[in-house]
């Protein structure tokens, strides 16, 4: 595509140079540039992409774009590169992506999904009810990027950068996939990720205290409009209204068609009731357009019914049935979710992503009533996040579970004792039997040495990550190969 049809779209751009030339590929990467790429010098969280502006030539780059508070004559760009100047080179990137691609979104069909817990399971529980309404779907999201059940790669964030996402819904309209899914994280809404996109539907699961920083959100409102402002671009939206944030969208957006989930509220449009819990699915009734049904989920929880009421919103818009939420729901898994871990000494033992006071909470009381034994519950939170919920969820553990280890989780820039010390805080105000092993492995050792297969192990925090964040270095981690790997050495020692 011709550089000149690239550009469309974007008020308030200035051009330097040739705009008659090829382009074919575009990137805020300059290590991902190809012969004709565009090349976006971001000024980031922690890298200014404008010294990276000769690598991206150097690797085919024909064209720049920077923000207007560049000095462009201070760049030493060499002749015949054309130089385009922006006032919003995040939102440029998204809109010139969707150009180059042709806005692949107009061509089939797009849900987002958004919302502080749920977004991933409910992503999942969608693509599996509509694969069985017979949709080929495609999923991008937090773990990896689908088209049905092919694994294209996996991810390391909630939401690509735009460029990403219109590649990839370009490869999907070309692989004939009639119904995509993306997990859309407020970041990716203020960062513009998926401007340009159309979206058909949105589902938002809920609100609750997190991601307030520095770097994120200045506090619950700036939170909440973030979140909001996807929901504002699809003409119909599915709401949870249980929740105190969520509840709000049906005064909030007037004119555009609110569909209501519930478990406490028989008003919604989506009423599920009479749930029927277990430490490895629960069951619930559905009732929905006059018509009731006994619907298995194959994951277990309260919060996986209000997940399955949403995916269900969403999934009736394209005409699936109770039939197909039934066989959709009652055997499917999410990577990182609640996820039993099969192991030689047919121990119990949980991953889960629960990074928040209510989710933490949740997972631990679900698996409480069920568990004969001990409930050990090996976890930590992330550093460069609010420190406000650490004591909170210190007291959940501390009732919550018969014996807590508290250890490193993904402590970004943080030290791993400066973050356990703030959720000792709340472990022993509750008087919880703890102990503090910092080095993650050891504390999931020593998690495994004193259970027994009456106990179960919950290994809260890392869910689907694949590694442990410190001091700006992302080590390679994954907890199946850690728990494999200890209990290998234990049955050795015998």
């Amino acid at each position: 595509m011709k550089l000149k049809d690239v550009i469309k779209n974007v008020e308030e751009i200035q051009v330097f140079g040739n705009t008659d030339i090829e382009v074919t590929n575009i990137t805020s990467d300059s290590r991902k540039i190809k012969s004709d790429g565009m090349f976006f010098a971001i000024k980031g969280f922690s890298l200014d992409g404008t010294k990276f502006i000769n690598s991206a030539i150097e690797n085919g780059a024909t064209s720049i774009v920077v923000d207007n508070s560049v000095d462009i004559s201070k760049l030493a760009i060499s002749n015949g590169i054309t130089v385009i100047v922006t006032t919003n080179i995040r939102y440029a990137l998204a809109i010139f992506s969707c150009n180059l691609y042709d806005n692949p979104s107009n061509k089939l069909k797009l849900i987002g999904v958004t919302g502080t817990k749920g977004k991933t399971t409910s992503t999942y529980m969608i693509k599996s009810i509509l694969e069985k309404a017979g949709y080929k779907v495609g999923l991008i999201g937090s773990i990896a990027i689908y088209i049905g059940d092919n694994k294209l790669e996996d991810t390391d964030r909630t939401t690509p950068e735009s460029y990403k996402i219109q590649e990839t819904l370009d490869l999907m309209v070309k692989e004939r996939v009639e119904i995509a899914i993306v997990e859309v994280s407020s970041q990716a809404m203020k960062l513009d990720r998926v401007a340009g996109c159309k979206f058909d539907a949105v589902l938002f699961t809920n609100l609750s205290e997190d991601h307030i920083s520095p770097k994120e959100h200045k506090d619950m409102e700036d939170y909440f409009n973030a979140k909001l402002s996807l929901a504002k671009l699809a003409p119909i939206v599915v709401t949870n209204i249980d929740n105190e944030y969520t509840k709000k969208l049906p005064d909030l957006l007037p004119n555009q068609n609110i569909i209501t989930f519930s478990l406490k509220n028989k008003n919604a449009n989506i009423f599920g009731k009479d749930l029927t819990p277990s430490n490895s699915s629960v069951d619930f009734t559905l009732e929905m357009n006059q018509q009731e049904e006994r619907i298995h989920v194959s994951i277990p929880g309260e919060y996986m019914v209000y997940n399955a009421l949403g995916a269900i919103g969403i999934s009736s818009l394209f005409n699936a049935t109770f039939e197909h939420f039934k066989d959709g729901l009652s055997n499917f898994k999410v990577f990182g979710r609640s996820e039993m871990v099969p192991n030689k000494l047919g121990l119990t033992i949980m991953i889960d992503y629960a990074h928040t006071p209510s989710s933490l909470e949740s997972i631990l009381k679900t698996v409480k009533p069920y568990t004969k034994g001990k409930v050990i519950c090996t976890w930590g939170v992330g550093g460069d996040r609010d420190k406000a919920k650490r004591p909170i969820m210190g007291e959940i553990s501390g009732t919550l579970a018969d014996y807590t280890i508290l250890t490193c989780d993904q402590a970004r820039t943080e030290n791993p004792r400066d973050i356990i010390a703030d959720i000792e805080v709340g472990v022993k105000k509750v008087g919880g039997k703890y102990t503090v092993i910092v080095n993650r492995t050891e504390a999931i050792r020593h998690a495994i040495s004193i259970a027994t297969k009456d106990d179960i192990i919950v290994l809260p925090g890392l869910g689907s990550d694949l590694y442990i964040e410190y001091m700006g270095v992302k080590y390679p981690y994954n907890e199946r190969t850690v728990i494999a790997e200890i209990i290998d050495e234990m049955l050795a020692e015998k």
